[in-house]
């Protein structure tokens, strides 16, 4: 038999959770407007400010930009391959192009790019920005008169922004050159029918959905490390907590938003 103290115990744990869940969510869409409204600050793009803007887009994009091509392109090749030689197989060649385009480019380029940005750059930045502010670097730069959000965070969450919509872009373009190629082989004759086809796939409202979820995925995989690094967490909390805690929330939003594409796309 369970008794009433175990019971009211539980429930008072649970609201603990539930109240620590929304604070932080409030801390990361907090951190988020003044980031919004930093962003649209013509002073926070002073010449220093947008050297180190320039320098972390670099760090977000340039090292991991040919491997992840490279990566892709493999992956786009094979299940590219997969779709056509499945298609057909059963008779369904008029339909091989079009699944293609939506599985790859609409569906798992961007959430691949998202990804590997999270993995490579933004997650490990929030880390970063966890053990600086634990270490008193933000009071330093207080002191000096200096806003640690505008020269610390707000040219990460840039250059996580860039960094997912480059490599998304990037990504995109070699899984329609590579899809043209599987289809209609080495040649421009199909260059026609292949417009026509991606061009009725992207219709204005599809193209909507798209570019809305790559901007927010870009968001999310920027933001929300970022978010839970400045958020004030007991003093037991490790790195390895702040990583996970980021990547659970972003995994959770990151899941919505993919979710609501296809509702709008599908539905």
């Amino acid at each position: 038999m369970i008794s009433g103290f175990s019971i009211y115990s539980w429930l008072l744990d649970l609201g603990r959770g539930l109240v620590r869940w929304l604070l932080g969510w409030w801390s990361v869409l907090f951190v988020g407007a003044k980031l919004m409204v930093l962003a649209f600050s013509p002073s926070s793009y002073r010449p220093e400010t947008r050297s180190l803007v320039l320098r972390q887009m670099y760090y977000a994009a340039g090292p991991g930009l040919p491997g992840f091509t490279i990566l892709m392109a493999l992956f786009n090749v094979v299940v590219i391959r997969i779709v056509v030689v499945t298609a057909f197989s059963y008779g369904l060649t008029q339909y091989a192009l079009d699944a293609v385009v939506r599985v790859l480019v609409l569906e798992l380029v961007p959430l691949a790019a998202a990804l590997f940005v999270a993995v490579e750059y933004t997650i490990p930045g929030g880390s970063d920005l966890y053990k600086r502010r634990r270490a008193g670097h933000f009071q330093a730069l207080r002191a000096q008169g200096i806003d640690p959000l505008s020269q610390e965070v707000l040219p990460r969450v840039l250059a996580g922004i860039f960094a997912v919509i480059l490599l998304a872009v990037v990504s995109c373009s070699i899984s329609l050159i590579l899809a043209y190629v599987a289809v209609h082989g080495f040649t421009l004759a199909g260059v026609p029918s292949y417009n026509h086809a991606v061009g009725q796939i992207f219709n204005p409202v599809v193209s909507l959905i798209f570019s809305m979820k790559t901007v927010l995925f870009a968001i999310a995989v920027a933001l929300l490390p970022v978010g839970n690094a400045l958020r004030d967490l007991p003093r037991r909390a490790s790195r390895t907590s702040v990583e996970l805690q980021g990547l659970v929330q972003m995994f959770v939003l990151m899941l919505v938003i993919e979710i609501a594409s296809l509702i709008g796309n599908y539905y």
